[in-house]
């Protein structure tokens, strides 16, 4: 498709699994007059922002910071800092994201060990106790997605952390598709080393990655043996430019903190469990719709991710042609399935401004209308008149 007409670009319902919607304020947000990176101004709603991101990891960690780059550059963050040359780490692997998890801390040089669990599955604690008291040597490190976005399974964290940090690692998680849509809770359960993005249940562009570390795992960061290979991700230069020092180390991108400053404002006003209930509602909206459509859903309720649905395609159906004509016919994105999943699943994302009864019954409608099915939208909105949320 040819583009050269900036005004062109048409307006789109993200309902995939990210970016997500963004909202007017938000964007206008973008569009305020630029501040030069070390600007008075711009140094105090750093701080605000960092002092939000706390409250919305649920942390009082003292390193809280959006990094210049998506979640994928939280990732790397992530083991660039903490995995050594020859460091033994256990990745648990439950879909495409563990995977890549797995891989950037290869690339590190960390002695990878790898804890499959099955696509559209969650972790059993037991599996990960038995690997770490029959683990030959201790790790240093055990990471895993809490939200997998490739699969749509919430990973029961609670619990965790204790069986980790009782076989002397740090814990390490990915919450991407996590925050702002549900509970992180960082300091309750004990998480070492968190990354986040900012395109999913934030309703921020993508461009920066919340990142928050404890005390104990700063520690080990500065005991470090060698560099961390990563010079613009090295946390303990970031740290001095984000904390008290404001020791100059890149120049930030100030039109992005601007709309996660922004963001995290709307966030402050709806309320943290008020926003955590309208993402389970509208979950559960969707859920039922899809279901009263005749269509199954791939995980689990006990398990099942609030921000983004994974559901099977039915037998017949062309997934191509259906995302297709969602995004021709009616301006509406979702997600098709990757790795396993690849033409079997469509990803169907309720995430930030999309967590809400019109845009799950704007997908609805359009997909009765596609498929030939009826029922859905009714049941939506009958469940999400039902549903408190809590």
């Amino acid at each position: 498709m040819a583009w050269s007409d900036p005004n062109s670009i048409p307006e789109r319902l993200l309902m995939g699994p990210g970016p997500s919607p963004v909202s007017s304020a938000v964007r206008l947000a973008m569009a305020r007059p630029v501040l030069g990176h070390l600007d008075p101004l711009f140094l105090a709603i750093m701080d605000e922002v960092a002092e939000q991101l706390r409250w919305v990891f649920g942390t009082k960690n003292r390193l809280a910071l959006p990094l210049s780059g998506t979640g994928s550059a939280g990732m790397e963050a992530a083991v660039a800092n903490w995995v050594e040359p020859g460091h033994r780490i256990l990745v648990v692997v439950a879909g495409l994201f563990g995977q890549r998890l797995a891989d950037a801390a290869a690339r590190q040089g960390g002695l990878v060990d790898v804890l499959e669990v099955p696509w559209g599955s969650a972790l059993d604690p037991g599996q990960l106790e038995t690997r770490l008291r029959e683990a030959a040597a201790p790790y240093a490190v055990v990471a895993l997605v809490m939200a997998e976005t490739s699969t749509g399974v919430l990973q029961p964290l609670d619990g965790l952390s204790d069986l980790v940090h009782r076989h002397g690692a740090l814990f390490l998680v990915d919450a991407v598709t996590a925050i702002g849509g549900m509970p992180v809770d960082v300091d309750r359960r004990g998480l070492d080393v968190v990354y986040a993005g900012t395109q999913k249940c934030l309703a921020v562009p993508p461009g920066l990655a919340p990142f928050t570390a404890g005390e104990a795992a700063l520690d080990i960061l500065r005991r470090r043996a060698t560099p961390v290979p990563s010079w613009y991700l090295d946390l303990s230069m970031l740290e001095r430019y984000w904390g008290g020092e404001r020791f100059y180390h890149h120049t930030a991108p100030v039109s992005m903190i601007y709309a996660l400053a922004e963001g995290l404002r709307r966030i402050r006003a709806e309320g943290l469990d008020a926003r955590f209930a309208r993402h389970r509602r509208a979950s559960a909206a969707l859920w039922a719709g899809l279901q009263a459509m005749g269509l199954s859903l791939v995980v689990d309720a006990a398990v099942r991710l609030f921000s983004l649905t994974t559901v099977h395609i039915p037998e017949g159906v062309d997934d191509t042609v259906v995302r297709g004509r969602l995004l021709n016919e009616f301006g509406i994105e979702i997600g098709g399935g990757l790795g396993p999943f690849k033409g079997r699943v469509w990803r169907i994302g309720t995430m930030g401004e999309g967590a809400q009864l019109e845009p799950v019954t704007r997908v609805l409608s359009a997909l009765e209308a596609i498929l030939h099915r009826t029922g859905g939208v009714e049941a939506a909105v009958l469940a999400w008149q039902t549903t408190s949320g809590v």
